[in-house]
């Protein structure tokens, strides 16, 4: 928030509307965080097509979930199948009572029971964590400062400063500079964040479950099958990519892939289950 309102000041000033910049920042901030935080779970349901189910659709699937939320402690979220043959699920929601947990089809038929029960408790350790409501958070603020940093650097290149030499003398040329690297690097150490905080969230989560089902091999054996079949995903979305148990696109396992994407690579968490 800091930074955000940083950029709304440093753009106020070069524009020349004072601190009608930081009104913008903060105007802004405020939309984008309450549109994630109310209607962020029903968006990314929405993007990757997940379909409601009830308990007479698929009472294996239905009955899994019921089970661990029972053992968890938790409310049952409501339960989605994503139209999607890889294996793959994710959960979303600000809190257990509202929560949803999606289950691509792939998983419900390329998975044993141990397997898929270690996917499930992975996703239900998200909810019970909270840690979808801290990613719902990090994501919103992480677009709201690449947004204003690309208008800042559109608003420069297309219409320059509105203070002249004789107005703003050196003080407006260090501003437009300290602004324009700002707007460059604000979404890198934004992203970086993003990418620091969903990859812990990753390892709590596998030991969450691993702790709830008592088995941590079978979520180590879904990676694996993971790792090995899947391809990239019609299904999923770039800007929901983070919720999934696994990067839903190409490069998944991979040591390029590893360094930049939101989960940890799946040969470390299967070691790492695996020790447990």
């Amino acid at each position: 928030m800091i930074v955000i309102v940083l950029l709304g000041w440093i753009f106020g000033e070069s524009q020349g509307i004072g601190y009608g910049g930081i009104a913008i920042a903060v105007v802004i901030a405020l939309v984008m965080n309450l549109v994630g935080y109310f209607k962020g779970d029903k968006i990314a349901l929405a993007m990757s097509k997940a379909q409601a189910i009830k308990k007479t659709d698929n009472p294996y699937v239905y009955r899994l979930v019921e089970n661990l939320c029972l053992a968890l402690g938790m409310p049952m979220p409501k339960v989605h199948i994503i139209p999607d043959q890889n294996i793959n699920a994710f959960a979303c929601g600000r809190k257990p009572e509202t929560a949803s947990i999606a289950i691509s089809l792939g998983a419900i038929e390329k998975l044993e029971n141990e397997e898929l029960e270690g996917v499930i408790a992975h996703e239900l350790s998200h909810i019970k964590n909270y840690d979808i409501r801290v990613m719902t958070i990090v994501i919103i603020c992480v677009g709201v400062v690449t947004l204003m940093a690309d208008f800042f650097l559109r608003s420069q290149f297309l219409f320059g400063g509105r203070r002249d030499s004789r107005e703003g003398g050196q003080l407006s040329a260090i501003l437009i500079i300290v602004g324009l690297v700002l707007a460059i690097l604000s979404p890198i150490f934004a992203m970086l964040i993003q990418l620091a905080v969903s990859r812990k969230r990753e390892y709590l989560a596998d030991a969450s479950g691993a702790l709830l089902t008592r088995y941590p091999e079978g979520l180590a054996r879904a990676l694996e099958k993971i790792k090995n079949f899947n391809q990239p995903s019609k299904a999923a979305n770039h800007a929901t990519a983070h919720l999934y148990i696994a990067n839903p696109f190409e490069g998944v396992g991979k040591k390029v892939a590893g360094l930049f994407s939101t989960h940890p690579p799946l040969d470390d968490r299967i070691a790492k289950l695996r020790k447990m």
